[in-house]
C-alpha cells in the first residue's frame, strides 16, 4: 500500500488497448524514475502498435519500438502497489481484478487521441496533449524531483 509521502515502487497503468495511453505512461514513468519503480502496462483488449505514439515520444527522447500491446491476462503479474487507469473500462475491470488485493487503484480519465481527425500536425498535437498531460500527472503522483545538476 502506499500513503502520503511514500512512492509505490510497482506500478500498473491500464487503458483500453494498451497501445496510446498506457504504453506512453510506462514509459514515461521508466524515462523518470529509471530503475526506480517497476512499472508495466495492459489493455481491457488486444491493441496493436499506434505510430502517432511512437512519433511523439522520440520528441521527447523515449523509444516505442520494443513495446508489445498486452492485454490484463497476457501480463499475468500482481504485485502491484498501485494500479492507474486510463479509460473507464481499464478501471472497471482493475477493480474487478484486484479486489481481493492490497492495491490502490487510481483512475485518471485520459482522452484517447485516436478519435482526433484533420492533418497530421493537428492529430500529433492531441496525442502531445495526452503525454504531456500524463507526464504531469506521474510526476506529482510519484514525486519526481529533477536530479541535481553538477
Amino acid at each position: 500500500m502506499t500513503g502520503p509521502g511514500l512512492r509505490p515502487t510497482a506500478v500498473m497503468f491500464a487503458c483500453g488497448m494498451n497501445s496510446v495511453r498506457s504504453p506512453m505512461a510506462e514509459a514515461l514513468t521508466r524515462k523518470l524514475f529509471p530503475n526506480q519503480v517497476y512499472v508495466r502496462s495492459a489493455g481491457v483488449r488486444q491493441g496493436k502498435i499506434d505510430p502517432f505514439v511512437d512519433a511523439v515520444m522520440a520528441e521527447i527522447g523515449v523509444d516505442m519500438s520494443k513495446h508489445q500491446p498486452r492485454t490484463f491476462e497476457q501480463l499475468d503479474e500482481s504485485g502491484f502497489d498501485l494500479v492507474v487507469t486510463l479509460a473507464p473500462e481499464a478501471h472497471h475491470k482493475a477493480l474487478d481484478m484486484t479486489r481481493t488485493e492490497a492495491v490502490d487503484v487510481e483512475y485518471w480519465p485520459t482522452l484517447d487521441p485516436t478519435m482526433a481527425t484533420g492533418s497530421r500536425e493537428q492529430i500529433l498535437n492531441e496525442y502531445r496533449a495526452v503525454r504531456d498531460q500524463l507526464m504531469m500527472r506521474i510526476k506529482k503522483r510519484l514525486d519526481w524531483a529533477p536530479p541535481p545538476s553538477g
